[in-house]
């Protein structure tokens, strides 16, 4: 079965936001507390409470964008209970996830200090659903005001003397459910009446998110866009991939191999999603101004047996790898309307680049994915066009492969192809139009595994891991490849 890729190398699509490859944190589980933060007094090596070794794993993906502090959390989140001295600052029962007690040792001035050791831009999501409109405004007054008043002066007080700068800011999260189960009507005018009070201080500029649809909630995005488009920069996009039904999600191993087609179907579904959320959002603004940031995506399974049902702790395997190549593909090609997306979630929680045990810390299939992927952040899209046979199963198809191209400021053309059978391998032509001269020099890596459900442990963290990649062959401006089953492959072209 052959599959036909041509590469317009003098076609260019646009730019893809290196934002794509974001991140999300929330109070859930063990994602702040004991993934991000361990607290000074922590045998575990840290900066300030926070890991030094999730952060330097972390600072290897170039991460340019972190989302906090939820999720459903977002909507229950007080920020004043959250700074001042530790000692002094409010608990609270997390009702969301697992009835824990949050003690808010974590909160914003811990936040922006992760964001500084990562040197990512922070995303803070304010509280529209229990929050006022005082409580959200006086947030930014005390993250970002240069002056004379109360916030400032308190922000001071505790330590901080210079303001932040701070881009993202989201009006809101999942208004349509946790957070308030408003209709859209509803939420559209509280969005406009509190991103009013979303200001601007000195040269700082906040790129205003609004909460946008749920999955294929047409209506909302219809809605909310035609009521508020104009006092927005960006909407949100929520959509996770569950290999069954949410009573009964799937299990994130141990699973049939009619689960890793299916659970690569769903993930599919996301070209679909926004292809039809940008049609309306074209309806009102042709231009493209607005951007769409997928803030919260990624695979959704059973908990591990024996774990806390609230705290969505899940293995990762090579599934997870495909599902977050070619999500990451459908971003790409989509460049135009996606500016950002947050996988969920950074440590601990969903589809984790990483997992912590105590002192112990793994990098997950999807971290390499990430990792792999960086080399298009900002990198100009190429035209792309595939033609092969489908994937099939119980009478379903899907694409084969998915692949996706684009070139670098130093010229280099990356290459990242996904193989999405479990079975059969993919040989894949690559063919380089407009290429000047031939190609010089082609290197690659390739994440593959022996088992649909093959992952690391804390025993064997590094049974998946990326591995130099050489079956390909190079004659003139086209290149020949044979990609493993169920792989993640990303080349390196130069010309000359």
């Amino acid at each position: 079965m052959s599959h036909e890729i041509t590469i317009n190398t003098d076609v260019t699509r646009g730019k893809i936001n290196r934002n794509i490859y974001g991140h999300f944190s929330e109070h859930l589980g063990r994602c702040i507390y004991e993934g991000i933060w361990v607290g000074e007094d922590s045998p575990i090596p840290n900066t300030e409470g926070i890991r030094n070794d999730v952060v330097e794993a972390l600072k290897n993906l170039n991460i340019p964008v972190l989302r906090w502090p939820g999720g459903c959390f977002a909507d229950e989140y007080h920020w004043k209970d959250g700074v001042g001295p530790r000692s002094q600052r409010k608990s609270m029962i997390n009702t969301h996830w697992g009835g824990v007690v949050e003690n808010n040792h974590f909160g914003t001035h811990e936040f922006l200090r992760l964001c500084e050791l990562l040197e990512c831009e922070p995303y803070i999501s304010g509280n529209v659903g229990s929050g006022t409109v005082q409580e959200m405004s006086e947030w930014v007054e005390y993250m970002t005001f240069d002056g004379v008043s109360p916030m400032a002066d308190w922000r001071k007080e505790n330590g901080r003397e210079q303001p932040w700068k701070l881009k993202y800011f989201g009006v809101g999260n999942e208004n349509w459910g946790c957070g308030g189960n408003m209709r859209p009507e509803y939420y559209a005018d509280l969005y406009r009446q509190f991103q009013t009070y979303v200001r601007n201080y000195g040269d700082n500029t906040i790129y205003k998110i609004a909460c946008g649809p749920n999955v294929d909630d047409y209506r909302w995005m219809e809605v909310v866009m035609r009521e508020a488009h104009r006092f927005m920069d960006a909407i949100s996009l929520h959509y996770y991939t569950v290999p069954r039904e949410w009573s009964d999600k799937g299990a994130a191993t141990g699973f049939p191999v009619q689960e890793w087609f299916q659970t690569l179907k769903k993930a599919l579904y996301m070209d679909e999603l926004i292809t039809r959320h940008s049609a309306i959002m074209d309806q009102y603004d042709p231009d493209k101004r607005v951007g769409l940031i997928v803030d919260e995506w990624g695979t959704w399974y059973n908990v591990e047996p024996g774990t806390n049902p609230g705290f969505l702790y899940q293995q990762n395997t090579i599934r997870d790898a495909l599902v977050a190549g070619l999500t990451l593909n459908i971003f790409h090609e989509h460049n135009d309307r996606v500016v950002m997306a947050n996988i969920a979630q950074i440590v601990n929680v969903l589809q984790s680049v990483i997992l912590t045990e105590g002192e112990k810390m793994l990098l997950t299939p999807t971290y390499h994915v990430f990792e792999m992927y960086k080399v298009h952040q900002d990198a100009e899209r190429l035209d792309t066009h595939y033609s092969g046979g489908a994937y099939e199963m119980d009478g379903e198809s899907i694409p084969h492969v998915s692949v996706s191209a684009s070139r670098t400021v130093d010229g280099k053309i990356n290459v990242s192809l996904c193989n999405l059978s479990h079975a059969s391998k993919a040989e894949v032509s690559v063919a380089l139009r407009g290429l000047k001269g031939s190609l010089s020099k082609v290197s690659g890596r390739q994440l593959t595994a022996g088992a649909p459900d093959a992952h690391n442990t804390f025993e064997a963290a590094d049974n998946v891991k990326p591995a130099a990649f050489t079956d390909f062959e190079v004659e003139d401006q086209t290149l020949r490849a044979k990609l493993a089953p169920m792989s993640v492959t990303v080349l390196e072209l130069s010309a000359g």
